[in-house]
């Protein structure tokens, strides 16, 4: 869907009723560059999930994982695009061969669609969601002082 459409119906304005400018303060604080009017369409992450599982195997996983944040949200990539996806797996050193199999079918996208499931059957349906010693869930985007928090409160449990 658009992106507009994805903002509005999760945070009611199709400018994501100010998230924007606080995630692109967090960014410059330390450099980084969002440029979320560049994002045309929310995605179905899927195969880029996939891409991230079979980047394991070539022991490229944080290379992969900040391939496809970069390209998303500083390049406004479309990830729902099988061409751009292979174009991002390059980027991050995975053969485009290697890419083009992991998001067309086999393990690493059986492995994504699993994962999914198990992750909805939870009632986790966004990102970021962290889990700390498989007890203490936390949701959405949060402060250092947050997230240590729910690590302690996990590791006491």
């Amino acid at each position: 869907m658009s992106r507009a459409e994805y903002l509005t119906r999760k945070f009611g304005a199709a400018d994501g009723g100010g998230i924007y400018e606080r995630v692109s303060a967090a960014g410059d604080s330390v450099g980084l560059a969002f440029e979320f009017g560049k994002i045309a369409r929310q995605p179905n992450t899927l195969k880029a999930h996939a891409l991230v599982e079979a980047a394991a195997e070539f022991e490229i996983q944080p290379q992969m994982k900040e391939a496809l944040m970069r390209a998303y949200f500083c390049d406004g990539a479309d990830l729902t695009s099988d061409a751009a996806l292979v174009e991002i797996a390059a980027q991050a050193g995975m053969d485009t061969d290697t890419a083009r199999a992991a998001i067309a079918a086999g393990d690493a996208l059986d492995t994504a669609k699993q994962q999914d499931a198990e992750l909805r059957q939870l009632g986790i349906s966004g990102v970021p969601f962290f889990i700390f010693n498989r007890k203490i869930g936390v949701s959405g985007a949060q402060t250092p002082e947050n997230l240590l928090a729910a690590m302690e409160q996990a590791q006491a449990a």
